[in-house]
């Protein structure tokens, strides 16, 4: 079993927010983390990401992505078509929230496989916030309502990062143990 990072667009990357202290957490319990630059990583680009994450990191059936903005998007459209054995969306959503960039992305120039993304996974760990100044709450409540997540909604949170700088994340880390104790 592995752990894949997914960062959000702008060129963050693996070390941004909260992914050293995730790292670390899971990496304590012996779980294997992979936190790599992906290509692309201002734009975050379905068409380099959903194959970096396929071919060259080898998600599989044995792999749970953890995905941050658009790297909760990246993990939604690579589960409608790869097994996995699960997920967790934070800041995730489910429109191009009208911005030129996210239409730039090419994940949303076509309908969603809500059913697919369900059935090629265990489960699904979901994290929102009420204030995120990207995300509108409905967003987020949207990816709930389709994918019957493990829903978890702050009011204080922001974007789970950038905006709020957070640098830890244990309610993300607890969710997950959860989950890999039950495998």
């Amino acid at each position: 079993m592995k752990v894949l990072f997914i960062p959000g667009n702008g060129g963050g990357g693996p070390n941004d927010n909260w992914f050293p202290y995730l790292k670390n957490e899971l990496e304590k319990l012996g779980i294997r983390v992979v936190a790599s630059e992906f290509p692309d990583n201002y734009l975050a680009r379905e068409a380099y990401w959903v194959p970096f994450l396929k071919d060259n990191l080898k998600a599989d059936e044995q792999t749970i992505l953890v995905g941050h903005s658009s790297g909760a998007i990246a993990a939604m459209r690579l589960a409608e078509a790869t097994r996995l054995l699960g997920s967790v969306l934070v800041g995730a959503y489910h429109t191009d929230l009208g911005l030129a960039m996210e239409k730039q992305s090419g994940y949303f120039d076509r309908p969603w496989d809500w059913d697919a993304i369900i059935r090629n996974q265990k489960w699904v760990i979901q994290f929102a916030s009420v204030n995120d100044a990207w995300i509108p709450i409905e967003e987020a409540r949207f990816v709930h309502e389709k994918l019957h997540t493990e829903y978890h909604e702050f009011i204080d949170q922001g974007h789970f990062g950038g905006d709020s700088q957070k640098l830890e994340f244990p309610e993300l880390f607890e969710a997950l143990k959860k989950r890999l104790t039950k495998q």
